[in-house]
């Protein structure tokens, strides 16, 4: 399918009218002008590419808990049947999309990067340490975790200005590579540490209180060594 309707060049785009096909090829070349990484070589001494695979995995961390221990954490509230456990997950991540479409287009319109990832990791990480205190308490669980989802599944997406603000060509595919390979470690080690926690500490807290300072690690990160100039288009 990719092949068959995916246009592989912007001329070739017949969804476009010739100024729309004019003026994504000027933002292209004015784009390619300002990155700063363009060989592969490039990308593996590049301190600001593992930087970015650092943030990713404190996202992912993140991600990885939800897609884990969400129906755990509800259940832990009293949420005995399956369905109904079910029913509430599907809750936060109808928010989750419309909130992903609506900061999306909001960092389109205000050609601002940053903020638009670092917001909702905090939001992300106050959801989670919210978790911790709902105890047999659904509402607060589920308050908690709405903001978690909504916080995590709002930045994946939000993220990816980052690195491509600097990776061009052959770096762009390396780059990226690099920064998903990097930060997708977090895919083993989220559900492991917080099964290891839980299982030595009979609670899921302390795994919960490890993601939120993981979530809140990416933001910091992202505040202090991302120039804002850098993916401020």
């Amino acid at each position: 399918m990719v092949l068959l309707c995916l246009d592989d060049r912007v001329a070739n785009a017949i969804w476009l009218t010739d100024e729309q096909k004019a003026i994504v090829v000027a933002e292209i070349s004015e784009e390619a002008g300002v990155k700063t990484h363009h060989t592969i070589l490039s990308v593996f001494t590049s301190p600001r590419v593992w930087l970015m695979g650092a943030i990713w995995f404190g996202i992912e961390m993140g991600s990885y808990a939800i897609g884990f221990w969400q129906p755990t954490i509800i259940s832990q509230t009293g949420v005995k049947d399956a369905f109904n456990v079910g029913l509430l997950t599907m809750v936060p991540y109808i928010l989750a999309l419309v909130s992903m479409i609506v900061v999306g287009r909001h960092s389109d319109k205000t050609r601002e990067r940053r903020w638009h990832v670092i917001i909702p990791s905090i939001v992300a990480a106050l959801g989670f340490l919210l978790c911790t205190q709902a105890r047999s308490s659904t509402t607060v669980a589920m308050i908690g975790l709405t903001l978690a989802v909504v916080g995590v599944v709002t930045a994946l997406p939000m993220f990816w200005a980052l690195p491509t603000s600097f990776l061009d060509g052959a770096a762009a595919a390396a780059g990226i590579a690099l920064v998903n390979c990097t930060g997708n470690l977090g895919g083993f080690f989220s559900p492991t540490l917080i099964g290891f926690l839980k299982t030595h500490t009979g609670t899921l807290n302390s795994g919960l209180f490890l993601v939120a300072g993981c979530m809140m690690a990416s933001a910091m990160l992202i505040l202090a060594w991302v120039p804002a100039k850098l993916v401020n288009r």
